[in-house]
């Protein structure tokens, strides 16, 4: 049976910055934070999420959490 083991994290945040003057759709801007600790929660990732925003000058579209897992037998 295979197990998967996180072995690595990362937090991703996406900004809004602008409208594509040609196309109209939205242009957006990732913020990426590796290193991130691998037993990190939900909330604690939302709340260190809380504390970046106000000093980034775009307005946040998303938040995600990027994990690696090792898969071995």
């Amino acid at each position: 049976m295979a197990t998967a083991n996180r072995i690595d994290s990362r937090l991703q945040l996406t900004f809004e910055n602008g409208t594509d003057p040609v196309s109209g759709d939205p242009i957006y801007k990732k913020r990426s934070f590796n290193n991130v600790k691998i037993d990190a929660t939900a909330d604690q990732l939302l709340e260190i999420t809380k504390a970046i925003v106000p000093l980034q000058q775009l307005s946040l579209y998303s938040v995600k959490r990027n994990d690696t897992e090792l898969i071995s037998e």
